[in-house]
């Protein structure tokens, strides 16, 4: 066992998600493709007790996180009761369900059966009585949605979980889901929506007429975010072909069409004004993403101890002028790259 720098609470400053109590990073650790079985276990140890160290206190996972699914819960939970045990109340620790994660009708989706058991499964990984937020993962238009925030009140009432949260759904479900939630007495603390400088849809209104930043802020629901980066594509990365060891090169999430000239001139134009501003593409990028308080946190996705001070240091940044974000506007563009819409945010 490590004990965590004495000053590692000094380090980053914190945000409240939304009107709750809940205080997080604003840069946290997403262990969504890294952290899987084929990542070795001292790599993992060393990254989270490294986050740990400068400051971060919110670690995000998901009951398919891996590969394969639930190994990012199980190779987080060794850590834990390992390292950090004595350090546990420090921690925000977040996980969802709603993508595949066993065989047959209960084993996706937003059923009332398959969340609960999910949870319950997650909190078995991870060794622990409850975990901070628990997630509806994505909407699911086959199961009522009644069922689906009843579950969650259910997480919380209990006490597997401390808040209820929903991600990547759209402005008007996030509307039906707040209503819902209302009526029970729940509170939907946190919305968790992919958000870049190439994928902005949380501000387009939808049917609905209003954008999901404006649905959020209404009402008191905090945005934590996560793909800031793109994947990688908002790095220098891919300006130069394609790395062996990318997502890209590897067929996983990233897919090739994402790498289109429009695409790659934008996030050329995007770093030329990063550079101008003394950072890096990425740090502007995370930057870019905080300039905005209604958004709480934003989740990086770090392989190395290199890359997640590189992404810290995004909030040693001073504040965008006007003329800077202009630039940016005008040389930001939509990429396609909502991977998750046509699953959720789209319905």
């Amino acid at each position: 066992m490590r004990s965590p720098a004495d000053d590692r609470l000094d380090s980053l400053p914190v945000r409240r998600v939304g009107r709750s109590g809940l205080g997080v990073s604003a840069l946290s650790l997403g262990l969504w493709q890294n952290f899987g079985d084929a990542a070795p276990a001292d790599d993992q140890r060393s990254l989270v007790l490294h986050a740990v160290d400068s400051g971060v206190v919110h670690f995000d996972l998901a009951n398919n996180y891996g590969p394969p699914p639930g190994s990012a819960e199980t190779g987080f939970g060794r850590i834990l009761r390992r390292d950090l045990a004595a350090h546990r109340h420090e921690l925000s620790i977040s996980t969802k369900a709603g993508y595949r994660q066993w065989p047959g009708p209960r084993g996706e989706g937003g059923s009332r059966g398959y969340l609960l058991a999910s949870l319950d499964q997650s909190l078995r990984r991870l060794g622990i009585d409850e975990v901070d937020i628990f997630y509806s993962h994505r909407f699911d238009p086959s199961t009522p949605l009644e069922e689906t925030i009843g579950a969650l009140d259910t997480a919380v009432r209990s006490g597997r979980a401390l808040y209820a949260g929903i991600s990547s759904y759209s402005a008007t479900r996030t509307l039906q889901a707040l209503e819902i939630a209302d009526a029970l007495g729940l509170r939907l603390t946190v919305h968790q929506p992919s958000y870049s400088l190439l994928n902005r849809w949380i501000e387009v209104p939808d049917d609905s007429g209003r954008s999901l930043v404006e649905v959020a802020a209404a009402a008191g629901t905090g945005l934590v975010t996560f793909s800031p980066l793109a994947q990688g594509l908002l790095t220098d990365r891919y300006l130069d072909g394609v790395p062996a060891d990318s997502r890209a090169a590897k067929g996983t999430s990233f897919q090739r069409q994402y790498l289109s000239e429009q695409n790659l001139a934008s996030v050329r134009s995007l770093r030329d004004i990063a550079l101008r501003r003394g950072q890096t593409l990425a740090q502007m990028a995370l930057a870019w993403c905080l300039r905005d308080e209604r958004v709480s946190a934003v989740l990086v996705g770090a392989r190395t101890t290199a890359q997640l001070d590189e992404n810290l240091a995004a909030l040693e940044a001073p504040p965008f002028s006007a003329k800077e974000l202009d630039a940016i506007d005008g040389a930001a563009v939509e990429g396609g790259l909502n991977l998750w819409a046509s699953r959720s945010s789209e319905l």
